[in-house]
């Protein structure tokens, strides 16, 4: 029988919700703001559906005093933002546009005049065009100027941000903006990539030392990674060797090649050689420095990956995942995962498996004991809509997120340090590649006339995280 008890979070938990700067704040020329790799790939014919641009996106940088009463209203304690990097040094390096710096300023103190902690994200993938056109990510030197930048805004903002993410899914940054060129800056060059990957983490080392220096004791550093359970089917016809084979080599790719140097300060053994840079790109010091110890890991998770025995040449490319290719064994896409009683897909097609989050948060915590763990990213697109009487009933996402906030209880219950949760997304935004098609919010976003509608997921969320409690899911739901 199913425990009808509510499922408590620990006394402090964290509740937020998250945005991106390229996402919501528009503002593209104010100020004396420079361009980004997203501001030029946007603008390029095809690369974008609809030719949708972030140049307006929600109208944050004008509006975020709306949007700080939002979050208030909803009683959340957090919110997670991103700092614009050429909205601080335009070019990427050289001259402090103070413009910048007074944006974010006024935007942690309206947080906190409103009681709500500022989470800043150095990076969310807007590179300064400067840079990219010096190499971008493939280049050392940007790992070196991000270490610049990173020391500038701190700063400016320690006395007002206490918690800080050098990079936000640099996975995503090497593998969709360098690999497969669905993502700015557009490449699709596999050295590029592999030197990215590395330049990416040691970026992240070098924002770790920069910030520590300059931020006060107390203030927490630490990176967000988009991290993928790996399953398997059960062993068939006695292809259990590859497909455990496949499992490591998936496991490496999506989630080792970014954790395991974070961590431990090494490559992981079974990611594919393409992916890993050669060894004349690094230098004797560097995985010391990507191993700089952490106050928090951040986790974005949204679905698994899953394997079975099957022809190669029908794998079904995820544009968020690095290639894979092991002998007899393809990724595929289970038909439901919860059938019939919840949504067994969202609207980009990813699978709903609250069970993921789990899985991942108690592996987390038996690899990296004694860290705390945030999930700085999970929600879902869906089809929403104004009604006729003016509301927006999400429940899809209400439904997302009630699954998804009990594992993540009973992760914590099993063991799991989670210390914090914040909603992907408060606002609909520019969702990257989809442009305005793809809408996660827990807040509507009229884009023509930029009015805000909370959505009953907002409702939702504001219960849970008032009450520190999940309630318990309908009984006609599964477990």
């Amino acid at each position: 029988m199913t425990d009808q008890s509510p499922l408590a979070f620990p006394p402090g938990f964290t509740w937020g919700a998250a945005t991106a700067a390229y996402q919501i704040e528009g503002g593209a020329n104010a100020d004396g703001k420079g361009r980004s790799v997203w501001d030029t790939f946007s603008h390029t014919p095809g690369k974008v559906r609809g030719g949708d641009t972030g140049d307006i996106a929600c109208d944050s940088y004008h509006r975020y005093r709306e949007d700080a009463d939002l979050l208030s209203s909803l009683g959340l304690s957090a919110y997670r933002f991103s700092i614009s990097w050429p909205r601080i040094l335009p070019d990427g390096t050289g001259q402090v546009n103070q413009a910048g710096l007074d944006y974010y300023r006024a935007l942690a103190d309206a947080l906190g005049e409103r009681g709500i902690a500022a989470t800043a994200t150095l990076f969310h993938w807007d590179l300064p065009q400067g840079l990219q056109d010096r190499g971008g990510w493939a280049s050392r030197e940007v790992a070196l100027r991000f270490a610049d930048y990173a020391a500038v805004v701190a700063e400016a903002l320690g006395d007002r941000v206490a918690r800080w993410i050098t990079l936000n899914e640099p996975l995503v940054v090497a593998s969709n903006g360098y690999r497969t060129g669905v993502h700015a800056p557009g490449l699709r060059d596999m050295d590029a990539a592999a030197a990215a990957t590395h330049h990416l983490l040691l970026g992240h080392g070098l924002a770790v030392s920069a910030l520590r220096a300059a931020l006060p004791s107390g203030a927490e550093v630490g990176i967000t990674l988009n991290l993928t359970p790996v399953r398997v089917t059960a062993d068939a016809n006695g292809e259990g060797a590859a497909l455990e084979r496949a499992r490591q080599v998936t496991d490496a790719c999506l989630n080792g090649v970014f954790l395991e140097p974070v961590l431990s300060g090494r490559y992981p053994e079974y990611a594919p050689p393409a992916l890993l840079p050669p060894d004349g790109l690094i230098e004797d010091t560097d995985m010391a420095t990507i191993a700089a110890p952490l106050d928090f890991l951040g986790v974005n998770y949204y679905q698994p990956v899953h394997l079975r025995p099957g022809d190669p040449d029908n794998l079904r490319r995820d544009e968020e995942a690095p290639p894979v290719r092991v002998d007899g064994v393809v990724k595929y896409r289970p038909d439901g995962v919860y059938q019939p009683n919840s949504v067994a897909r969202t609207a980009m097609d990813w699978l709903v498996d609250p069970e993921g989050l789990y899985e991942l948060l108690l592996r987390l915590s038996k690899d990296a004991p004694g860290l705390p763990l945030y999930v700085t990213e999970n929600g879902c697109a869906a089809e929403d809509y104004v009604n006729p009487e003016g509301a927006v009933d999400d429940v899809e996402r209400v439904r997302f997120l009630h699954l998804h906030l009990a594992a993540a209880a009973r992760a914590i219950r099993d063991g799991a340090n989670l210390a914090g949760y914040y909603v992907w997304s408060l606002l609909d935004n520019f969702e990257w590649a989809w442009g305005y098609q793809k809408r996660f919010g827990i807040v509507f976003v009229d884009f023509g006339t930029q009015r805000r509608i909370p959505k009953a997921s907002s409702a939702f969320y504001a219960d849970v995280a008032r009450a520190n409690a999940v309630p318990p899911l309908p009984v006609s739901w599964p477990v």
